[in-house]
């Protein structure tokens, strides 16, 4: 499935490919060159139409379940600092988005959006360990109605060189919501609060909106 919202935020790649392919058809070259050509561009055309995809998703019906932000594999989870809107000792479930990878984030929770902050940075490989501390990112501080707090962060990689935001502070989002998405391979990672219990282990695959990460108590 495809959205507009979606195939607007990949309109210049996928018309740069496009255009490469209809071009490929008229080189002044021989048969088999022009034929090899614009069958590599139909390709990378085709792939780049499929990284914009926006599938579906059917949530747990568990309220208490906080779910995946992001599709892709779980590379950590661990007990950190989150000094943005937590303010203090978080764990942290840190998702690696390859580029086969749908790249849409959604809402962990049902929540409001309190806060938002875009942070400019380097473009380090998203494996790699500084960057979640040194990359381009933007963070996103969610209250659930009695008050519970999450935070993601959106964080840019190697070839991912956007991050767009389809909300801004004051808007309602509910589970599995879209809320933005980071063009290319990326990482997102989900901070909660000490305590709440973590279900998934490092290695899982997740899938937003549809993964079950942790659990309120």
């Amino acid at each position: 499935m495809f959205t507009a919202r979606t195939l607007l935020a990949g309109k210049w790649p996928i018309l740069i490919f496009a255009a490469l392919t209809v071009g490929a058809i008229y080189l002044p070259c021989g048969v088999w060159l022009r034929v090899i050509l614009t069958g590599i561009s139909a390709v990378l055309l085709l792939f780049t139409i499929s990284f914009f995809r926006d599938p579906q998703r059917a949530g747990p019906a568990d309220p208490k379940a906080i779910v995946a932000p992001a599709d892709g594999t779980i590379v950590e989870i661990r007990t950190v600092h989150e000094p943005y809107f937590l303010n203090g000792e978080a764990t942290m479930v840190a998702i690696f988005l390859s580029v086969f990878d749908v790249h849409v984030q959604r809402a962990p929770i049902d929540g409001e959006i309190k806060f938002v902050k875009y942070n400019k940075g380097k473009y380090l490989d998203a494996r790699n360990m500084n960057a979640s501390l040194e990359n381009e990112n933007r963070v996103i501080g969610l209250v659930a109605a009695d008050g519970f707090r999450v935070t993601v962060r959106q964080i840019a990689g190697l070839i991912a060189r956007r991050i767009v935001g389809w909300a801004d502070p004051g808007t309602k989002l509910t589970r599995g919501e879209r809320f933005g998405m980071i063009r290319f391979g990326s990482r997102v990672e989900l901070f909660l609060p000490p305590g709440v219990p973590v279900t998934a282990q490092v290695g899982d695959y997740a899938k937003g909106g549809e993964t079950i990460l942790a659990r309120r108590k």
